[in-house]
C-alpha cells in the first residue's frame, strides 16, 4: 500500500511540475523536466527499498536536474543568435532530439548544381556562426553534413556531398575556428528530406546541415 501511494504521489508531482514547464526557456525545461523525473525514481526505489521515499525523491529531483539541464544556457543564447542571424534567409534552426543545435541549410543559399562552392548568401550566415564560435570561451563542436539529389551515381554524390563540407569548415576556418573542432561528413543521396520526385523536391534535398554542440555530447547528425 505505502509502495502504491509513494508512485501516486510521485505522479501527481511530475504532472504538476511538467504542467509548470509551459512557460519554461528550454533549459528550464530540461531542469525541471530532469528533475521531476528523477524525483519519481528517487522516491520508488526508495521506497522498494525500506528508505524513507521523502528522501529518495530529493536526492532522485537533484541528480534528475543535472541530467535534464543538458541544453545549456550557453545553447539555448546560441540558438537564439542564430535565428536572429539567419531571419529571412530560409535557413532553419531547430533543437535535435540529442540536444545539438542544428542549422539546416537550403540549396538556394549554399551551392549550385554540381558545385561545392559556397553562395554568397550562405557567407553572412557562416560569418555569425563563426563569429558566436570564437566568442565562446569553452569551445563548442561543430559537425558539418552535405547532402545531394539522387540525380548522378553514388560515385560522384558521395564525394561532392563532402567536398561541400568541406567548403563550409574551410570558410570557417578561415575566420578563425580551429579545424579541429569541425568534423565533416558527406551523405551522398541517401538521406533525403522528401522524394526526389520533382525538381522543386531535390532542390530540397541538395542542402548543408550543420550542427553545433558542447564538447561532452556524443556527435550526431
Amino acid at each position: 500500500m505505502q509502495m502504491r501511494h509513494t508512485r501516486l504521489a510521485a505522479a501527481a508531482l511530475t504532472a504538476a511540475v511538467l504542467a509548470g514547464c509551459a512557460n519554461m526557456d528550454e533549459r528550464q525545461r530540461g531542469t525541471a523536466g530532469g528533475a521531476a523525473i528523477g524525483a519519481v525514481s528517487g522516491a520508488v526505489i526508495s521506497s522498494a527499498t525500506g528508505g524513507k521515499a521523502g528522501t529518495g525523491a530529493l536526492i532522485g529531483g537533484a541528480l534528475g536536474a543535472v541530467a535534464g539541464n543538458v541544453w545549456s544556457r550557453h545553447m539555448e543564447e546560441k540558438r537564439r543568435a542564430m535565428e536572429q542571424a539567419t531571419q529571412g534567409t530560409g535557413v532553419e534552426v531547430t533543437r535535435t532530439a540529442d540536444n545539438q543545435l542544428k542549422l539546416d541549410v537550403p540549396s538556394d543559399i549554399s551551392f549550385a548544381t554540381n558545385s561545392a562552392t559556397l553562395e554568397p548568401r550562405l557567407r553572412p550566415v557562416l560569418d555569425a556562426f563563426a563569429n558566436g564560435l570564437n566568442s565562446n570561451p569553452s569551445p563548442t563542436m561543430v559537425r558539418v553534413v552535405g547532402h545531394t539529389d539522387n540525380t548522378g551515381s553514388d560515385a560522384i554524390n558521395d564525394p561532392l556531398s563532402l567536398r561541400r563540407a568541406e567548403s563550409v569548415r574551410g570558410y570557417l576556418a578561415d575566420r578563425g575556428v580551429s579545424s579541429a573542432r569541425i568534423e565533416v561528413a558527406g551523405r551522398g543521396s541517401r538521406e533525403p528530406l522528401v522524394s526526389n520526385d520533382t525538381a522543386e523536391n531535390r532542390a530540397k534535398n541538395r542542402r548543408v546541415e550543420i550542427f553545433l554542440r558542447e564538447p561532452q555530447q556524443g556527435s550526431g547528425g
